[in-house]
């Protein structure tokens, strides 16, 4: 699938949505629980069990980045799946510091 920024995407194995903040100019398969993400609620509604291994769960407000930094995906709702993009799990993005105030 082709990711556009701000595109609302939904997972078959929980309650996981996510928005795309930052997307990759080639295809790639995101999933969450191991299942592809769908980007209606309709096709959300047919619940898959997760795989075994795609258990770590997502985090409310949490932004998910891939290893190379081309596509961030932001969490607005909160499930057990883990997100990946073709098969390699996104981690948390750490928080950016702010300068200080002196």
């Amino acid at each position: 699938m082709r990711l556009k920024v701000g595109q609302t995407l939904r997972s078959r194995t929980d309650q996981t949505a996510v928005i795309v903040v930052r997307a990759a100019a080639e295809e790639v398969e995101v999933t969450c629980g191991g299942w592809p993400m769908v980007g209606t609620p309709d096709a959300a509604a047919d619940r898959q069990p997760p795989a075994d291994r795609a258990t770590e769960g997502t985090q409310l407000g949490k932004r998910y980045v891939d290893a190379s930094g081309a596509i961030e995906l932001l969490c607005i709702k909160p499930g057990s799946g883990t997100l990946a993009v073709n098969d390699a799990p996104l981690t948390v993005q750490a928080p950016r510091a702010l300068p200080s105030s002196d």
